[in-house]
């Protein structure tokens, strides 16, 4: 049976159990449906979310406080990481349920901030910090030509499943799905020469104008294709904790001004490193018998990430270092830590992958 039969299959029966689907919505931020607890703190947290408005966070704070005592490698903590990942969805497209007046809850946004450090200072220690130079656009070349980590893509390309690439669709959906949003934070926060770039990079990733081709909602169409479910979040209880470690990285650069260098270096890193293994995903997934409505996804970035290699490297961070040299440090951090975080997170599929192991926490329906 070929994959194209196998999507019609399974587009043509109805889901059921964890992955029953509800009428998907043409808002391309639909609010996400919370996700199960995975300990103690994400507990606290949706407790008090979904509990009467202005409730009292005392007890999210001590399971906060207790959590972050007993985590032996916050990296890869996935009650930890899931509750600073739903913090950060009262940001972007909200949660079902929760009123939007959490977003800027003082109570909340402390416990947040108790997280976040902990988490930064776990990054700083985690994340090589390459030399600080004034020419930061030649350091992130040499900083993305030295990166060694596993390539998934290129075990797409030659040796993966159909399974395995539906259960990496599914990992990609945290953030492919919103693609972009958390680089977005930067543009006020630049200035000349540096905002420019910026602007014209994320225009391009909305759909230079068109809604049909934002890159986020093209990757819906794939996940369709590959008959899997595209409402935002729908794969929440599946991924692992590294999906969540990856996403609230690059809010933690988005959302807080002081690390504007560290945003602008994550998507340098991020499209310095895309072209590439894009291509090869593509030719995974046709090896694989997949339709052209899952592959014109990875087919629209081969190109346009070729582009936006030289314009993120030199016209952005290059500009910024030189509109503010005092942030070429944290332009390099940024980039360090989007290869380092990611690379451990496609370095992980691929290992469980080649052990015969399934990347996800519960089985695709």
């Amino acid at each position: 049976m070929t994959i194209t039969a196998q999507r019609g299959v399974a587009s043509a029966q109805p889901r059921t159990g964890d992955d029953a689907a509800t009428p998907r919505s043409d808002s391309p931020m639909r609010p996400m449906t919370l996700p199960e607890p995975r300990g103690q703190v994400s507990a606290a947290l949706v407790r008090l979310l979904t509990g009467p408005e202005h409730a009292p966070v005392g007890d999210l704070a001590v399971a906060a406080t207790e959590g972050l005592a007993a985590s032996d490698d916050l990296l890869v903590d996935d009650d930890v990481q899931l509750a600073l990942f739903l913090m950060y969805e009262l940001h972007y497209g909200g949660l079902e349920g929760v009123p939007d007046s959490w977003e800027w809850d003082p109570r909340l946004l402390a416990v947040r901030g108790s997280i976040e450090r902990e988490f930064e200072e776990a990054l700083r220690r985690a994340v090589r910090q390459p030399v600080a130079v004034r020419d930061v656009p030649e350091a992130l070349f040499a900083l993305v030509g030295g990166d060694d980590s596993p390539s998934l893509s290129a075990f797409v390309e030659r040796d993966a499943t159909a399974e395995q690439v539906r259960e990496i669709l599914a990992c990609r959906s945290i953030y492919t799905l919103k693609e972009a949003d958390p680089h977005s934070w930067a543009i006020p926060r630049l200035h000349g020469a540096a905002k420019s770039a910026l602007v014209e990079i994320q225009a391009d990733e909305y759909g230079g104008g068109r809604a049909d081709r934002l890159h986020a909602t093209i990757f819906a169409q794939t996940l369709r294709g590959a008959g899997l479910d595209d409402r935002y979040g729908a794969y929440a209880d599946h991924v692992p904790v590294e999906v969540y470690t990856s996403m609230n990285l690059m809010s933690l650069f988005g959302l807080h001004r002081r690390l504007r260098g560290a945003i602008v270096g994550h998507l340098a890193a991020y499209e310095m490193t895309s072209s590439l293994p894009c291509r090869a995903y593509a030719n995974g997934l046709r090896r694989l018998g997949f339709g052209e409505d899952v592959a014109d996804y990875f087919d629209e970035h081969v190109e346009a990430d070729a582009v936006h290699e030289q314009l993120a490297a030199r016209d952005l961070a290059g500009a910024l270092a030189e509109e503010e040299p005092e942030l070429a440090r944290d332009i390099l951090f940024g980039a360090s830590a989007c290869l380092t975080v990611d690379g451990r997170l496609w370095g992980s599929l691929r290992r469980r992958f080649e052990r015969g192991e399934s990347a996800l926490r519960r089985p695709l329906a």
